[in-house]
């Protein structure tokens, strides 16, 4: 990757902050982790991060000039009829149809499949409550040119994939809170158009049944941050992190938690669900 992308004009909002980012650097020798292996953890090449300060602006006053393919993302409203995010068969037999749902109304994808639901909480001890992971901050897109089809076939087989392969398809995410607002930890998602097609570093995810890929992205001064501050359960973030167009101005959404320098001293844990799906288009 080695085009440069032109700075894109956004409004600015008066609301911005200053948060620190953790962007990966670049050493050279690409990091490899070994996931739920630890008889290989010794194996591991561990990426290096270094924090840069960068503003964040509030994306609420904008939120209806947001273009998934222009942007990479979109801020919605999203009421759910799910009760408890935590409970699976919810989550298959409720959530699963209205994920659907908001991603056809949003990208005109003709159709779309749900393949994982990830929740993930701030507090340590309620992680294993509910087995839910940390939140993840360090600068990143959830998938590589070689790690977005390796999961299309991995998800619905070989014979589907190629069939898949002849279109236009996505991996399109969903994010949302699943209690109260959020007030610590929040998601901070890059215009997709600001970040230069160059710095995407391969991390590598090694499981024992397969290998994974991500990129994680070094830093630029390009550039363009939003969030939405105090996102309630009814609003959801959705997202592009892979596009085999590459016509389109966003293929990829650079997203991380951030610490909220706004966040007040007892704020309540987050807990959130991030929800990856395929799109397919006619």
């Amino acid at each position: 990757m080695t085009i440069v992308a032109e700075r894109p004009r956004i409004a600015e909002t008066a609301d911005a902050i200053r948060a620190q980012f953790n962007y990966i650097v670049d050493t050279g020798v690409p990091p490899v982790r070994y996931i739920d292996w630890p008889e290989m953890a010794h194996k591991a090449i561990d990426p290096q991060y270094r924090q840069h300060e960068m503003s964040v602006r509030n994306g609420r006053p904008l939120r209806d000039t947001f273009d998934i393919d222009t942007h990479g993302f979109v801020f919605v409203d999203h009421h759910t009829q799910v009760r408890d995010f935590t409970d699976e068969a919810q989550r298959v037999g409720v959530y699963d149809a209205e994920v659907r749902a908001l991603i056809k109304k949003h990208t005109g994808a003709a159709d779309v499949v749900v393949f994982d639901h990830t929740l993930r909480v701030s507090d340590e001890q309620m992680q294993q409550s509910i087995n839910a992971r940390p939140t993840v901050k360090g600068v990143h897109n959830d998938y590589t040119e070689t790690s977005a089809p390796r999961r299309l076939r991995e998800i619905v087989g070989d014979a589907e994939a190629e069939r898949r392969f002849k279109k236009r398809w996505a991996i399109v995410q969903v994010w949302r809170p699943i209690r109260g607002a959020v007030m610590m930890d929040p998601l901070g998602i890059c215009d997709g158009r600001s970040i230069p097609q160059q710095g995407f570093i391969r991390v590598q995810r090694r499981y024992r049944d397969r290998t994974g890929e991500v990129y994680h992205i070094s830093h630029n001064p390009a550039h363009v941050w939003f969030h939405f501050p105090r996102m309630e359960r009814h609003e959801a973030l959705v997202f592009k992190v892979f596009d085999s167009d590459a016509s389109k101005p966003s293929r990829f959404t650079a997203h991380s938690a951030f610490d909220d320098p706004a966040s007040p001293p007892d704020a309540p844990s987050r807990e959130s669900i991030e929800t990856r799906t395929f799109a397919f288009f006619d």
